[in-house]
């Protein structure tokens, strides 16, 4: 069975930083690609951004320059660092392989 528990998530002021993990169980990681998503109150889920299993990344938009997805195969870990932090970036951060969702982790930006 495929789970997916996410962590790092917190309260933070404009401009900071955080770094979400995703430990991942139950699947080999390795030959899987995985995303970032959030959905804030009120707002649709909305994916942040992606990594293949060989290790391309993509970004929206409103991340590029900001955020930074990587993995640890060995660790079976996805991160995600988030610089310079808007308080547009509060929301419930996900992690997704496939149809499998984490519980999500809350970020919290205050201006």
């Amino acid at each position: 069975q495929v789970q997916l528990v996410e962590s790092g998530g917190g309260l933070v002021q404009s401009g900071g930083s955080l770094r979400l993990s995703c430990s991942i169980s139950g699947i080999s990681f390795a030959t899987n690609g995985m995303g970032w998503y959030r959905q804030a109150p009120g707002k649709q889920r909305e994916m942040v951004a992606s990594i293949t299993a060989s290790n391309r990344t993509f970004y929206h938009n409103f991340v590029v320059d900001r955020f930074t997805i990587s993995r640890d195969n060995i660790k079976n870990t996805a991160d995600l660092q988030m610089n310079s932090l808007k308080p547009e970036d509060t929301a419930i951060y996900y992690c997704n392989i496939g149809h499998v969702w984490g519980p999500g982790t809350q970020v919290t930006v205050s201006p």
